[in-house]
């Protein structure tokens, strides 16, 4: 069973520095980000989580994206929609790794956003999940930092665990009461 490590065991491990810098264009992204946030919530892992526009702050953006690394930011997980800048902007100034989550759009569902972050020009990659795949991102946000972190990967090991225990349990569930009954 996964334990949550609480805030003043993981400030001491990593000296209230937060590892994840997650970023969104606007607040109407934050339901998806939160995703992301809730998961290192439960695996124990610092971050920011910042609503930057490139659009419309293009100097702020510059200033936070360039001194992501001096913070301790070792993955930026950035949800963009529609035009979808944040990520790749992110990736042309941030050395470590980036993650893209696209966001879900009227328009185009999503796929907009999909396409503009994969399509990133060569020597500027960014990682991609799912449209609205922020838990997904999240995660694997966690397994690239897990690479020198044997206790953060003991903890990613215990929340595979609780998924497949979870699904267990449902499958028992709907043999014990059918599927009509199942709720």
């Amino acid at each position: 069973m996964l334990v949550t490590v609480p805030k003043q065991l993981r400030m001491m491990e990593n000296k209230d520095m937060p590892e994840i810098g997650i970023v969104m264009g606007s607040d109407s992204d934050l339901p998806v980000m939160n995703k992301a946030a809730d998961v290192l919530d439960e695996l124990g892992i610092e971050y920011e989580m910042n609503i930057i526009s490139a659009h419309r702050e293009p100097e702020e953006f510059f200033e936070w994206a360039k001194n992501a690394e001096k913070r301790g930011i070792k993955v930026v997980i950035a949800g963009a929609g529609m035009a979808a800048h944040l990520p790749g902007m992110c990736a042309a100034i941030f050395p470590l790794p980036v993650i893209g989550v696209p966001m879900y759009s009227k328009s185009l569902s999503g796929t907009d956003a999909l396409y503009s972050i994969l399509q990133m020009p060569p020597g500027i990659p960014v990682a991609t999940v799912a449209i609205d795949g922020a838990k997904n991102a999240g995660l694997l946000a966690a397994k690239i930092l897990a690479v020198n972190d044997g206790a953060l990967l003991d903890r990613l090991k215990a929340f595979s665990e609780k998924m497949r225990d979870e699904v267990k349990n449902k499958d028992s569930k709907l043999k014990k009461t059918g599927r009509k009954d199942y709720s």
